[in-house]
C-alpha cells in the first residue's frame, strides 16, 4: 500500500505552473539499447551532422501524433504503469524554452495527465516539483519493470530569493500560455445580478460614441482610488444549459483596462491595453473578480462527468486545437481547474435502408419511411479545464482529430 507521504509527493509532483511562454527545445543523443548508462551529451565543440530544426516538446509530441485522441483511461491512475509509456519515448531529454509540461508528458506517455505516476522526484534538487529550461530528464525502468522519468541533472542553480542578483528562468508552463493568456484575468462569466450592480461606462469625453486606447471615459457607480485598474467587459448573449434550458451566466468579453484618473460619481478613467472597442453601457470588473489560479494539476475528475460544449469562444460553432470552449459543468458538478475531459463527437442519425430494402424492396413505399437510427458518439479529442464557475467552465482543447462543435459531449477520459 502506498503511504500518504508518497501520495502527497506524487500529487505535488503534478502541480504544473501556467507561466510565460518559453521557446526552443532539443533532444540529446540516445544511448545504445543494450547500455544502461545515460546517453552522452554532445560537447559544444564537437562537429555534428546537420539535423532538423529544433522543436519544442509540444511540437515534437504533435509530430509524433500526440494530437490524436489519447487512449481511454480510468478516472483514477492505474497502479501498473508499464503500458503508459509511448513506444519511441526519448531516453533523455533536455528541457528548453518553449516547452510545456503537457508537451513533454505527451512525448513520454499515452495519457499525459498521468505524468505524476512516472515522475520521480530527486530530493537533492531544490524545488524538485518544478521543471526548468536546461534540466535533463531520463527515462529508466525500475527493478519491477515500472517506467520512471527522473531529473538527472539540473540546468540552472536555484538560489534563495534573497541571494538572487537577477531573475531566473521560470518553470515551464503546463500548456502554451499564449493559448489562454486572455482568459486568465480578463474574460468572465457574470450573473444577471452581478451585471445589474456592476459599475458601467456612462459616457466618453468629447462625446465619442466608441472609445479605444488613450480615450477618457466617465464611469458610473465606481468607488475607487486614483490609479486603480478595472477590466472593462462587454456583455454577450446568455449561456444556456441544454439539460434544463436555464441561463447559467452571461459571457463578459474583455474590451480594455480602465485606469482611474479621478474618483467621484461619475469617476474618470483612461482606457489602456484595448482588445476591441468600448461602448457605453460596458461593465467594469475588479482584477480580483476575474483572476484565475495559475497552479493546477492535470487529472481526471474525481466523480462521474457527462456534459456538453455550450459555447465556442470567438463566436463560431466549431473549434480546433488550442482553442477555448465552454461546457455546462462546473463547481456544482465537482469540476476543478486542471480536470482533463474526453471530447466525444455526437453521432449522426441515418435511415436504415438495409431493413427498408428487405421489407419494401419493390419500391412501393418511399425511402423516407425507412426507420431512423442514431449512430454512436466517437472520441475526437481532449480538453483541459482551466477556469471554473458554479455551473460552467472554460476548457482548452489540447488535442483533437476533428473539429469540435457546439453540442459535442465531454466526459471522464
Amino acid at each position: 500500500m502506498v503511504s500518504n507521504q508518497v501520495l502527497g509527493v506524487r500529487l505535488a509532483a503534478g502541480c504544473l505552473i501556467v507561466g510565460v511562454v518559453l521557446g526552443g527545445c532539443a533532444h540529446t543523443p540516445q544511448a545504445d539499447e543494450g547500455s544502461s548508462a545515460p546517453a552522452p551529451v554532445a560537447s559544444g565543440n564537437a562537429t555534428a551532422a546537420p539535423g532538423p530544426a529544433p522543436m519544442t516538446a509540444t511540437e515534437a509530441a504533435l509530430a509524433a501524433g500526440s494530437n490524436s485522441a489519447p487512449e481511454a483511461a480510468a478516472a483514477a491512475p492505474a497502479t501498473d504503469t508499464r503500458d503508459m509509456v509511448k513506444p519511441g519515448a526519448p531516453k533523455e531529454y533536455i528541457v528548453k524554452r518553449g516547452d510545456t509540461l503537457w508537451g513533454i508528458a505527451s512525448m513520454y506517455l499515452k495519457d499525459p495527465w498521468l505524468w505524476p505516476e512516472v515522475w520521480i522526484i530527486n530530493p537533492q534538487v531544490p524545488n524538485p516539483h518544478l521543471i526548468y529550461p536546461g534540466d535533463k530528464l531520463a527515462l529508466a525502468y525500475g527493478a519491477n519493470g515500472m517506467p520512471q522519468v527522473r531529473l538527472v541533472e539540473s540546468g540552472a542553480v536555484r538560489l534563495d530569493p534573497r541571494l538572487r542578483s537577477e531573475a531566473l528562468e521560470s518553470a515551464i508552463p503546463t500548456i502554451p500560455y499564449s493559448a489562454i493568456e486572455a482568459f486568465l484575468s480578463r474574460p468572465a462569466v457574470m450573473t444577471s445580478d452581478q451585471i445589474s450592480h456592476a459599475p458601467y461606462v456612462l459616457a466618453f469625453r468629447a462625446m465619442h460614441q466608441i472609445a479605444g486606447s488613450g480615450n477618457e471615459v466617465y464611469i458610473k457607480n465606481l468607488s475607487a482610488a486614483e490609479n486603480a485598474r478595472y477590466a472593462v467587459v462587454h456583455i454577450e448573449g446568455p449561456l444556456v444549459d441544454p439539460d434544463d434550458g436555464k441561463v447559467v451566466g452571461y459571457q463578459a468579453t474583455y474590451t480594455a483596462t480602465a485606469l482611474v484618473q479621478r474618483s467621484g460619481d461619475p469617476a474618470k478613467a483612461m482606457l489602456i491595453d484595448p482588445a476591441r472597442e468600448t461602448v457605453t453601457g460596458d461593465k467594469l470588473l475588479s482584477s480580483e473578480a476575474t483572476e484565475t489560479p495559475l497552479t493546477f494539476a492535470p487529472r481526471p475528475p474525481a466523480g462521474k462527468v457527462h456534459g456538453q460544449i455550450i459555447d465556442v469562444v470567438g463566436g463560431t460553432n466549431f473549434a480546433g486545437q488550442y482553442e477555448v470552449v465552454v461546457i455546462n459543468r462546473g463547481k456544482s458538478q465537482g469540476i476543478e481547474p486542471g480536470n482533463v475531459l474526453a471530447i466525444d463527437q455526437k453521432g449522426d442519425t441515418t435511415r436504415d435502408l438495409g431493413k427498408y430494402n428487405r421489407e419494401f424492396g419493390d419500391g412501393s413505399v418511399p425511402t423516407s419511411f425507412a426507420p431512423m437510427l442514431q449512430l454512436p458518439s466517437e472520441r475526437i479529442g481532449t480538453m483541459l479545464v482551466f477556469k471554473v464557475y458554479d455551473r460552467l467552465s472554460y476548457g482548452l482543447i489540447v488535442g483533437s482529430t476533428d473539429s469540435v462543435y457546439l453540442g459535442d459531449y465531454v466526459r471522464n477520459p
